[in-house]
């Protein structure tokens, strides 16, 4: 009998940083063209195109000096694509409800009600604190931003609230809450990936976290201020444009009490935001019947036909209601299902782009070098932070980046003696939080479309999202609570 041996594979090594460092250098140089020559429209497809462009840099570098065979990065992209199917359903579901909510009137009567209830003086305080309080119950930005969040939005407008500072309000309040809440995905991603237990994890945030969302409750206050009641000319306007419009009635908020009941029992995402879309459906289907059909703008059909017409239109969109004010019209105007999908294109091209470099092993060339440097407390912190936001920028995903920079430093953290739940809350402090900073990140991208507003126009706005990472680098510098195991 003969002995074979199984050939063992020869796994090519790791590219020199400088040659990691190409496909990264060439992607931003190209997204800073198309940004120059797009400007606001290098989300419609420019962006895509330049991450697509990097990709294939890095596919060729590495296929021409490393020989890394094509099926590696055909699985690597098979499994990052396939591990966010579930997100790209909850932006379509993210699609219908901002549609849904708009259309049946939940949306308009929350705006309604709100900018005579709310004083522009302390609306960005309130806006921020409002976001904080959904999102730590319910356990997703995501989710508080599409409903919430849309909402608070158009009052901003209303109140003549700039609309960035309005979604850097709301977007800090709501990744509070996705940051310190037991529910949140990412919460629970971070302490199973660094072996801590959640609770624990949580508590140990608390000594960055509280103070970040302090000092950024703060500075909308303070910022608030400065908003006089002359900067509320078109309240009037837009209650009366509104109330001419949709039939404005407390029962429409049935759907957002239910959706929150949902959100209590701990159901699903995805399954929240789909049945709370099918329920703003059935309230538009009996409050706003004459919008449906607006929006249906057909006279040869009949009225159920039209009523049909009108809801379809309304999930898959866009759609546009007439309110006989040009930026109310703006306000109320929705993209459903159509207007996710330029969000959905760019995720699929960071993803691809994403896996490319994992695939060959750039990351991690870049990042031992990163961690080649590390000779103090402070420098492990630092490493952590700059890996984080390294990661947002080239995975595209928030996920993935906190899982890499979990597995690449959980043995360097152990090494150096110091807990688990350090690593875990740098980890939160620097990937969760920066995610949405990013514009052709999965948060980026969602976020800025949902709320209309681009991602560098509310980043800037963005304080409790910018200042987690430097509390995190202030504990770290000054060593507070920070133990090294005995």
């Amino acid at each position: 009998m003969t002995d074979e041996k199984t050939p063992v594979p020869i796994i090519p090594p790791h590219p020199h940083p400088l040659v990691a460092a190409i496909p990264i250098v060439v992607l931003i140089g190209l997204l800073a063209v198309v940004i120059a020559l797009f400007g606001s429209d290098a989300l419609s497809g420019g962006s895509q195109t330049a991450l697509i462009l990097a990709m294939a840099v890095c596919i060729a570098i590495s296929m021409a000096f490393y020989h890394v065979p094509w099926k590696a990065f055909e699985h690597q992209m098979s499994t990052t694509v396939g591990g966010i199917f579930v997100t790209l359903l909850i932006l379509l579901a993210v699609g219908m409800l901002s549609g849904s909510w708009m259309v049946s009137g939940v949306v308009p009567t929350l705006i309604y009600y709100g900018v005579q209830m709310l004083s522009p003086r302390f609306f960005l305080v309130t806006a921020c604190a409002i976001c904080a309080l959904v999102s730590l119950l319910s356990g997703s930005s995501w989710t508080t931003i599409a409903t919430i969040g849309v909402a608070l939005l158009g009052i901003g407008q209303a109140l003549g609230i700039s609309e960035a500072w309005t979604a850097g309000a709301i977007i800090s309040g709501a990744y509070f809450g996705d940051k310190m809440s037991p529910l949140s995905d990412t919460t629970i991603l971070a302490s199973s990936a660094t072996r801590v237990d959640i609770f624990v994890h949580i508590r140990y945030m608390m000594h960055t976290t509280v103070p970040a969302m302090t000092l950024t409750l703060i500075i909308f206050l303070v910022a608030g201020l400065g908003h006089g009641s002359e900067q509320a000319v078109h309240v009037e306007q837009y209650t009366q444009g509104l109330a001419a419009t949709f039939r404005i009635s407390l029962w429409t908020l049935l759907v957002p009490v239910a959706t929150g009941v949902l959100i209590a029992r701990r159901v699903p995402s995805l399954i929240v935001l789909f049945a709370s879309a099918l329920m703003a459906g059935v309230v538009a289907l009996v409050a706003q019947p004459h919008i449906l059909t607006q929006i249906a703008a057909d006279p040869s059909l009949s009225t159920p036909a039209a009523l049909a017409r009108g809801l379809a239109m309304t999930y898959f969109g866009p759609t546009a209601v007439d309110t006989g004010n040009a930026a109310l019209n703006d306000l109320v105007s929705t993209g459903g299902m159509a207007g996710m999908l330029n969000t959905i294109w760019l995720i699929l091209c960071a993803m691809c782009f994403g896996a490319a470099i994992v695939a060959r092993g750039m990351i991690e060339s870049i990042t031992r070098v990163i961690i080649n440097a590390i000779r103090s407390r402070f420098g492990l912190v630092a490493s952590t932070v700059s890996s984080g936001l390294l990661l947002n920028i080239t995975t595209g995903d928030q996920f993935i980046s906190i899982v890499l920079a979990a597995d690449m430093f959980r043995d360097v953290y152990a090494k150096e003696g110091y807990e688990a739940r350090l690593l875990s809350r740098t980890t939160e402090d620097a990937a969760t939080v920066t995610s949405v900073l990013v514009p052709w990140n999965t948060c980026g991208m969602t976020q800025s479309t949902v709320l209309g507003v681009p991602t560098l126009t509310y980043l800037p706005y963005c304080f409790f999202n910018l200042l987690c990472p430097v509390m995190t680098l202030l504990v770290a510098a000054i060593g507070w609570r920070i133990k090294r195991r005995q």
